[in-house]
């Protein structure tokens, strides 16, 4: 490839040697140089890739993109930018020959609710035979082909890659969760997306290797504004005129405010044989009855978020009002049907905040017990274990405390600070250290009319011990415990 062409769309400096030239390998990981690889030098948490020009030079590097002062050889070219994480994504950009110009690209940003939405609006243009990739904190999804995530919003290269991938993969469409620090570190620069999308803003991702205030962090949400065709905006949100500030798009509303252009009105938070569900009318842009079998208010602020996308598409309301009554997102308060006696769900929860969140919702339910099972992560700070033992034996009537990645500390020190904060709540509780044991509890107590919220794991397969991973579903212990019960206790579920 000439380096000329990657070179196109991107301002630099040649301070040493010559554009006019081939390249092999666009590369920003100086493990993977060959001959003749342009090499990006990315300044990271750990390490600066500037310091390794010269071994990415001996191992046949003949292009150096560098933002710092740097020494190369005759021979080798060096570009200079302002900004090496902007030159990677455009340069990634023309590498894969600008794969986003070939998709409908819709971008998600918000606090919370980036990835039930990005899963609903996946599952309503896939239905409506609109092949959709996806790029979000929990898989990258390309036909048939799912990558697990490491970062909510990957790397520039990667973001690039993939979208080549879907192109190749007969994909007309992505739904992507953008992240504040995606924004920051340029990981979608390099393109112009054709729908951004706010959701809301919570004070979060504020502090060291992150954002340094709460300015900042609605200042990156809004870049998404400055690089997107269509702007579609949550209106109840306080932060919402701040964060579009500046604002280059075309702007639509959605809420449930009487100002939004898509809201909705007569909620309903209903509940039938075991499931939890919200129903509603939408109206403004779409005129139309919604049921979504997913509990809570946030619920009803994604699936509006989704049919203020959808409509963009051209899909039949009968076909949206369809795929939003069979949508499920794994590990997003997620029904897990073991009895029509009572609700058992399972929630990625694992911080105070999103526990207390998930909690009052389902207490909105009005349950005839509102139970709570989860542990709290090794290597973390104590602080996370008391707030969420008080926080769930103030919001539920029986807390069920046990293990989830104790990582390198010992499980039942994790357990024993867990139930101080428990303590300083008024709820009745248990403490089981084996998961299994402490679902089985869960399931083999239960109550007619209780709501059971097993927390912390989510989507996640695997339990961390001592550096290692090892396979763990709580879907998987739910099924192996409802088969191992006698005859007798299935009967009375």
């Amino acid at each position: 490839m000439k380096l000329t062409k990657l070179l196109e769309r991107l301002t630099y400096q040649c301070k040493e040697g010559t554009v006019d030239r081939e390249i092999s390998t666009l590369c920003y990981d100086s493990r993977k140089v060959e001959k003749d690889s342009i090499f990006v030098c990315i300044t990271g948490v750990v390490s600066d890739g500037h310091s390794f020009v010269n071994e990415v030079i001996e191992k046949g590097a003949t292009v150096i993109v560098a933002e710092k002062e740097v020494t190369v050889p005759d021979g080798v070219t060096l570009l200079l930018v302002s900004s090496t994480r902007e030159a990677l994504a455009y340069l990634s950009a023309a590498y894969f020959d600008y794969p986003a110009e070939k998709l409908k690209t819709v971008g998600i940003t918000g606090t919370k609710g980036k990835t039930t939405t990005t899963y609903m609006v996946h599952s309503i243009l896939t239905e409506a035979g609109i092949k959709t990739g996806l790029i979000g904190t929990i898989e990258t999804m390309i036909g048939d082909t799912v990558i697990p995530a490491n970062n909510t919003t990957p790397e520039s290269y990667l973001v690039q890659q993939y979208f080549a991938m879907m192109v190749e993969a007969g994909c007309t469409c992505v739904v992507m969760e953008v992240s504040s620090q995606g924004l920051m570190l340029h990981r979608v620069s390099g393109f112009t997306f054709d729908i951004g999308v706010f959701t809301n803003m919570e004070p979060d991702h504020i502090g060291p290797g992150e954002h340094g205030s709460f300015e900042e962090y609605m200042a990156c949400k809004g870049l998404l504004f400055k690089q997107c065709k269509v702007g579609i905006a949550n209106v109840d949100d306080k932060h919402m005129e701040q964060v579009l500030s500046g604002h280059t798009c075309t702007l639509e509303t959605y809420g449930l405010s009487e100002k939004a252009d898509l809201r909705a009105i007569d909620i309903d938070l209903h509940s039938k044989l075991g499931n939890l569900m919200v129903l509603y009318n939408v109206k403004g842009l779409c005129d139309f009855p919604v049921q979504v079998n997913i509990p809570g208010t946030f619920t009803v602020y994604n699936s509006l978020t989704a049919i203020a996308i959808c409509r963009h598409f051209n899909i039949s309301t009968e076909r949206i009002k369809e795929v939003l009554t069979k949508v499920k997102v794994k590990g997003r308060v997620e029904p897990v049907e073991v009895s029509k006696k009572f609700t058992m769900m399972i929630d990625y929860a694992h911080n105070a905040m999103s526990l207390q969140s998930v909690l009052s919702t389902l207490r909105e339910y009005e349950p005839k017990r509102l139970v709570c099972l989860f542990g709290c992560g090794g290597n973390r700070s104590k602080d996370r274990r008391f707030e969420m033992g008080e926080i769930s034996s103030n919001l539920a009537d029986y807390t069920i405390v046990t293990s989830d990645n104790p990582r390198f500390e010992e499980p039942q020190d994790i357990l024993n600070d867990i139930v101080v904060g428990v303590n300083r709540g008024k709820g009745a509780y248990i403490a089981i250290l084996d998961r299994k044991e402490a679902i089985r509890h869960s399931i083999l107590t239960a109550k007619e009319g209780d709501i059971i919220l097993i927390a912390g794991k989510g989507h996640e397969n695997y339990q961390e011990i001592r550096g290692v991973k090892y396979h763990m579903d709580d879907r998987e212990l739910i099924q192996e415990i409802v088969a191992e019960m006698t005859l007798e206790q299935q009967t009375a579920l």
